[in-house]
């Protein structure tokens, strides 16, 4: 079951941009923004790590799809700083998500379930999300 906010029954359709905009607690370990048609299946998955997982400064971006992790994708740099607001621009594209991040880095990940529409975000863990934005 997912934690943390929750929008459904939202429309996030190709050539959409969502804007993201949030600040990490002091104490952040690590949060995560999830994409998908539903609760069950997450097609575009964000989780910057301060200290999480084995990791340490890290975007680590995957899909879950049929109550499995997929293969991980790590690309981009790490602007996010504890307690600090960030932005995250994600443009949804027929073929990938392209996120742009604080710092300008940018990630190229695969829409893997293919869908042109999604419905569901959840935002989960150390962090406060302070505006979201569909365009």
């Amino acid at each position: 079951m997912m934690k943390g906010m929750i929008i459904k029954n939202m429309s996030f359709k190709v050539g959409h941009t969502l804007t993201i905009v949030g600040v990490p607690t002091p104490d952040a370990s690590n949060f995560a923004v999830n994409i998908g048609p539903d609760e069950q299946e997450i097609t575009m998955h964000i989780n910057p790590r301060f200290n999480a997982h084995g990791d340490e400064n890290a975007v680590v971006c995957n899909s879950y799809q049929g109550g499995n992790w997929c293969e991980e994708h790590r690309e981009g740099g790490f602007p996010f700083q504890q307690g600090e607001e960030f932005k995250i621009i994600i443009e949804f594209t027929p073929t990938e998500f392209l996120v742009t991040l604080s710092d300008g880095s940018t990630i190229h990940f695969p829409n893997r379930i293919g869908a042109e529409k999604y419905s569901f975000i959840n935002f989960d863990g150390d962090v406060r999300i302070r505006n979201v934005e569909i365009k």
